[in-house]
This record gives structure tokens, sequence and C-alpha cells, in this order.
């Protein structure tokens, strides 16, 4: 950044006394006392050290800490559950870490508004459990539930539910944000229209903690459906599983999730959960789920899509209408990235989005290019929106051989998103491991306009420095 041009300040015992003098001893971890898992996110491509990590339990005590960050120069990174991937909460220059996972509250259900007010700590699995507990429905579905909802809306998390319902900015009301100068604003409400000026709380979510640390979120909730049911749907080949999706799309059907996997990483999911899928075996496979208020609703959606996928060449529908049959299948769907990470000694992943017509012309080029460079490639991912996950595996490659064979990858199989006018993220964020790509795709100018817009929350870029546009 081109404004910040002082060398960030190195903890020291004063700033660390400050620290304990307000948060106390218990609060406050330096040196041996910081816990690995607090070097690294859920894949661990980029390890830092912060200088200390802090517990918070509410919004003054990050606003007192960014001050004094802010007046001392000390970089500040916001944590969660650490369950990201692409190095968004690691603390590249040290400094002060802030974790927000006991800020972990329910505040508020207003079922008159239908919303829910909390705490960013709070996890995903249980704001699911509490809100249909009333009835009501939260859609957004990322894959990891034991994010917190700080993380969520950090990254703009989408999930298998983003084909009928959208992703997290779309159940985004109201926040409650501490800039970098330790100022607290609030951002939106319960308020269902605004058009007063620039929507800046759209803009904190999915800005990966660059902006601002969110304190306080106000969640949109819909109505919990009545019915729902899911159905497996196997293909002799990916080609034509994939090919489907818009011909299933433009029925108006209007499934819930199209998820498509292939068969290795079916069994991969077996092996680490220790129990059969339903069917493994065919080549590749689609799972939509329909959810609605009728019986008769949904079975008008889903027998119009078992008619077209059946006309296009699926093999057999597997109606999934019981409660051990939907465990069974989303279980093993939701344990795909585990699973696969188990299969290796080590991965990184590629979170590409095309449009849902390239998705299949994507998936055939993964495969040519694990041709190429003699490496294993497994891919799943959300078919209905063309948000696609790729995972590179290192299995017995040498450190060196692994590191240039992975550029390698992730070259081709960016530059090919370009091509089929996709962008390199589709949830996972940019965070510091893909910095390269954004850059490369949308150009200076473009690049330009983001470290602007950072600078105006962050003109002495202390807050989660070394990530997104920089």
């Amino acid at each position: 950044m081109e404004k910040c041009i002082e060398k960030y300040k190195k903890l020291d015992n004063t700033d660390i006394d400050f620290l304990i003098d307000l948060l106390g001893k218990d609060r406050v971890f330096v040196g041996e006392d910081i816990n690995a898992d607090y070097s690294h996110d859920e894949l661990g491509g980029v390890s830092k050290y912060p200088d200390a990590m802090v517990e918070v339990l509410n919004a003054q005590e990050v606003s007192k800490i960014m001050a004094y960050a802010y007046k001392n120069n000390i970089p500040v990174v916001a944590r969660g559950s650490g369950t990201g991937l692409v190095g968004s909460s690691v603390p590249i220059e040290g400094g002060i870490m802030i974790n927000l996972t006991k800020m972990n509250n329910i505040l508020e259900l207003d079922e008159d508004n239908l919303t829910l007010t909390l705490e960013p700590g709070v996890l995903l699995m249980d704001i699911g459990k509490f809100v249909e507990s009333h009835d009501l429905f939260y859609p957004p579905d990322p894959g990891e539930k034991s994010a917190t909802i700080g993380g969520n809306v950090s990254t703009n998390a989408g999930g298998m539910r983003a084909v009928k319902y959208g992703v997290t900015r779309d159940y985004v009301r109201g926040l409650e944000v501490v800039l970098p100068n330790g100022k607290i604003l609030e951002f939106g409400g319960k308020i269902v229209k605004n058009s007063s000026g620039y929507s800046i709380k759209d803009l904190i979510c999915g800005s990966e903690g660059t902006l601002g640390i969110i304190t306080k979120i106000i969640l949109k909730l819909v109505p919990l459906p009545k019915k729902s049911i899911s159905l497996l749907i196997p293909f002799p080949d990916l080609n034509r599983a994939i090919s489907t999706v818009p011909k299933i799309i433009k029925s108006k059907a209007v499934p819930t999730a199209i998820e498509f996997m292939q068969r290795e990483v079916i069994l991969a999911a077996e092996e680490f959960l220790g129990k059969k899928f339903p069917d493994n075996s065919s080549d590749a496979y689609l799972l939509l789920t329909f959810d609605g208020n009728s019986k008769e609703q949904i079975e008008g959606d889903y027998e119009k899509v078992a008619d077209i996928c059946l006309k296009e060449g699926a093999l057999d529908v597997y109606i999934t209408d019981t409660d051990e049959r939907k465990e069974s299948v989303w279980s093993a769907r939701g344990a795909f990235l585990e699973a696969v990470k188990a299969t290796t000694t080590e991965m990184d992943e590629c979170d590409v989005v095309v449009p849902r017509n390239r998705v299949a012309e994507f998936v055939k080029y993964t495969n040519d290019v694990q041709d190429k460079f003699n490496i294993r490639i497994r891919s799943f991912g959300h078919a209905g929106d063309g948000n696609l996950h790729v995972y590179i595996l290192k299995d017995d490659l040498s450190e060196g051989e692994w590191h240039k064979r992975l550029s390698g990858v992730f070259d081709c199989l960016y530059k090919k998103s370009e091509e089929l006018e996709g962008a390199v993220s589709g949830e996972h964020g940019i965070g510091y491991a893909k910095k390269k790509y954004i850059k490369r795709q949308y150009g200076e100018d473009y690049i330009e306009l983001m470290r602007n817009i950072k600078l105006a929350f962050d003109p002495k870029n202390i807050l989660n420095p070394d990530k997104v546009c920089e």
C-alpha cells in the first residue's frame, strides 16, 4: 500500500502489558503459549505466528485494541474457527491476533421481523439448530459447519443451497463493525429495503477482515420448509451429468442444491467414514435436493427433473426420502474434503466459479491438466451455481517438485477460468494464496480501485495486511 511507508511495530513488553491490563492474563497468549493452530488455517499452505493472540468478549475490547494498534502501527488479524482455505486469517506480519470465538452469544430472535441478531463467534451449526427449533430457517449452507458466522460473512460463504437461496451476503441485514482506528459503526439493520447512500454493509461482507472487524450481525431468516427430498442420479460419465444441469435450471423446477461428484471421491468418503454410499458403481453422479411446504409441490419438481435426467442418459434415479437415506448421502458429501485430504500427504485447492453451461468444459480440462503434470487431481462442487472445488494432491512428490507442479497447475486452471468468463474464487476468498491470480484476472485499474477502498478504511494498512489486493 503506497501510503503505508513505516515498518510495523514489533510488540514489546509495554504492548503486552497493555493487553494484559485490558483483558487479564488468562486471555493474552504470547510465545510458546500460542497454540500452533493459530499460525495457519485449514489447509496450512502458509504459516506465521502472531506476536500475541488475545481472546475478546465484546466490541468495546476490540475497539480499545484497535485504537491502540492504530496509534502504535501494530498489525492486527481477526480470527474465528480457522476453517479458511486461502490463508485469510494467517498473521503474515505477526502483531496481534484477535480471537473472536468467545463472542458466541445469540442476542435476539425477532420473529416479527424474521431476523436473528448474534455475535461473530456463533458456529454455523448452532445457528441452524437454534432457528429450526423456532420453525425458522437460515438458508446459507457452507460445507464446514464448525465455521463461525463472522468468518462466513467475511468470505461471503456460499454453500450447497445457493442455487435456490443465494449466498451469505443475501442474508446479512445489518453489521456492527470496529474500524481500524477503533471507532464502532453500524451498517444496515432490521430494515428490508435501504437506498441511503453506499451499501457499506455489502462491502464489508466478503472483505476477508481487511476493512473492519465484525462484532455483531443481524441475519435475515425465512420460514422453515416443511418437506425436503433428495435425488441421487448416476450417469455413465461426468460430461453427461454436468451437461444436464443447464436443462434442469431451464425447467424452472428450482432445486435447492445441485451437486456433482465422481466415483473416486465417493470411494474416499466411504473409507473415511467407514460406511457405504447408497451406490458407488457409476463414474459420475448428480445429487439434488428439493424443499417446499407440501409433498405435492416437491413431487412435481423432482419428477420433472428425474425425467430430464433419464432422457439425458442417467442410469437411474434414487429417491432419498427418509432421514436415514438423506443422512447417508449428505454425510458423505459433507465429508468429501476431509476424505480426499486423508488420501494424500498434502493438498491445495482451486476454488473457481464459471458460468453454469461451462462447468463440464472446465472439469474435463482438469483431467487434461492432471495428465499434463502427472499429478493427482480430485474435484467436486456446486454444479448448480458453477462453483467448483478442485484439489491438487501431493502424494509422494518431493517438496521442490510439489511446488513446481502446483504452480503450473494453478496457472493453467485459473487461466482456463478466465477463458470461460469465470472468476478465481466462488466462495473461499482470495486471502494470501490467490493474490497473484486476482491481479492477473482483473488488471491494475480494478486492483487500484480495491486498494483505494482499503486505504479509505485503513490508511495505515494495519488490519489483515498482505491480503486480497496487496
